[in-house]
């Protein structure tokens, strides 16, 4: 039932912006933190960006941090991650994460959506 889909990934040139899209299904979003991870080839998937339930409090990993803005939408159950001033460095599979509580007593279990594409290249 929970589902995380990504879209908006692609090709873009060094310098150049994609705002990418994650629109979550399955659950009470405004009750779950969320996240942007990524994970490039021959490396270890890594947080670039989290966001809290109600889209007040946001961190970012160091290498994005200026150039990239997370947020979120719970009424249309969508987040967001606007990247700009792309750099080559930015290419990677970029996965949507979210908190899901569940059972008894409850736990929280992440879910990953599938990835979509992000290529930077001249």
């Amino acid at each position: 039932q929970v589902q995380l889909v990504e879209s908006g990934g692609g090709l873009v040139q060094p310098g150049g912006s994609l705002r990418l899209s994650c629109a979550a299904s399955g659950f009470t979003v405004s009750m779950s933190d969320m996240s942007w991870y990524r994970q490039a080839p021959g490396k270890e998937r890594e947080l670039v960006a989290s966001i809290s339930k109600g889209g007040v409090i946001t961190n970012y990993a160091d290498s994005v941090k200026g150039r990239f803005t997370i947020s979120r939408d719970n009424i249309r159950r969508l987040m967001y991650l606007q990247m700009n001033i792309l750099k080559p460095e930015d290419t990677a599979v970029y996965y949507c994460q979210a908190g899901v509580r569940s059972g008894w007593p409850p736990a929280v279990s992440d879910y990953w959506g599938p990835g979509t594409q992000v290529t930077v290249s001249s």
